[in-house]
């Protein structure tokens, strides 16, 4: 594959990850409750879920919900459901600044796999993704050369950037719980839940394309 091609495909990724969505606005949550260090895990979820997408794309997955009305709808109303759970969450949360300090409670573990599985499921029930990654990756993608090996660098090179963009953007939710304190840090969850609402809406009015 030609470094233009990894550049030009690097650039519009970010463009396109650095715009906010579900998992960047969870890593800004979880920078502002629980810190960096925890923070990591729900990257971790995401990145996660970013090697599911491109795999099931180049699998076919992408190309079965552009034609399939009903698989489509299943996955959409699945993921809509969830970021209305999530956002709702956000809502009615007294305060991320008691979860900053108090990284590493008797609950740890458990928080920690709930961090890892918000990220990691917000992104594998959107529709869209499947979607956007069917349309976008195969300008990127060589036809007269093996397939699995140029999905593989396009997913690792989406994965890097994907983990820069969210890492600063729970930076981002660290400092400003220290800056805020508590209820700058309630008013940071009550907006990333908004958010995540504004992007359910979004969602339940998104249609599949007519094929």
């Amino acid at each position: 594959m030609a470094d233009m091609t990894l550049l030009a495909f690097a650039l519009v990724a970010f463009i396109g990850i650095a715009t906010p969505g579900p998992t960047v606005l969870l890593a800004l949550s979880n920078g502002s409750k629980f810190g960096i260090q925890r923070a990591l895990t729900g990257m971790a979820g995401a990145i996660l879920s970013d090697f599911v997408l491109i795999g099931a794309v180049a699998l076919g997955l992408g190309a079965l919900l552009a034609a399939s009305e009903f698989w489509f709808s299943v996955v959409k109303w699945v993921g809509v459901c969830y970021l209305v759970f999530l956002g709702l969450m956000l809502l009615r949360s007294r305060g991320t600044l008691d979860g900053a300090l108090q990284p590493t409670d008797r609950n740890g573990a458990t928080s920690a796999r709930s961090v890892f599985l918000k990220s990691f499921l917000v992104a594998v029930t959107n529709p869209k993704g499947y979607l956007f990654f069917s349309a976008f990756l195969p300008q990127f993608i060589n036809p007269l050369a093996p397939q699995i090996p140029q999905y593989a660098v396009l997913a690792l090179v989406f994965a890097a950037i994907d983990f820069i963009v969210m890492f600063g953007y729970a930076l981002l939710g660290a400092q400003a719980v220290r800056m805020l304190r508590k209820s700058g840090a309630l008013w940071l969850d009550r907006i990333c839940g908004g958010a995540l609402l504004t992007l359910a809406a979004s969602l339940a009015l998104y249609r599949r394309a007519s094929t």
